[in-house]
């Protein structure tokens, strides 16, 4: 999945996005509040102002 996938999922309500692949995604200012990210490959990505109040990072 690419950064803007991600983003579009999001913005349709989707939250679960675990075991995701998303190395070296941009989503830099990206709001992912409540996102579920547990066990998403997120090495090189750039989460640079990134929004992740409550959202789930292990």
């Amino acid at each position: 999945m690419d950064a803007i996938e991600l983003l579009q999922r999001y913005q349709a309500g989707e939250t679960d996005f675990r075991g995701e692949n998303l190395c070296g995604a941009d989503l830099g200012g990206a709001d992912l509040i409540g996102a579920d990210l547990t066990g998403t490959d997120l090495r090189g990505a750039n989460l640079v102002l990134a929004y992740l109040n409550r959202a789930n990072l292990s």
